[in-house]
């Protein structure tokens, strides 16, 4: 259900501005929205676990603040990670 650590940190060197990076509100949403995939997976096999759901719809809600905060402070890093991860169809 949970993202594997060698997962983790491919995302982490793929979105990292600088080395050692793992602040940034790119691998955070980025970290984010890989959470949210496979928990989207789970939440389709397993339609009554509210209590995974739940802990899916914070990651998203967090997602979300992040993106708005990214989008504020620049305009096309928002663009450029959007286009990346594949969000806003």
């Amino acid at each position: 259900m949970a993202i594997t650590q060698s997962q983790k940190q491919e995302i982490i060197n793929k979105y990292a501005r600088h080395d050692g990076d793992t602040g940034s509100p790119e691998v955070q949403i980025a970290l984010l929205t890989a959470e949210i995939n496979a928990l989207n997976e789970h939440a389709r096999e397993h339609k009554k676990d509210y209590h995974s759901y739940r802990g899916l719809m914070k990651k998203v809600g967090h997602r979300r603040n992040l993106l708005a905060y990214l989008r504020n402070k620049d305009v096309q890093r928002y663009r450029d990670l959007i286009q990346s991860l594949g969000l806003r169809r």
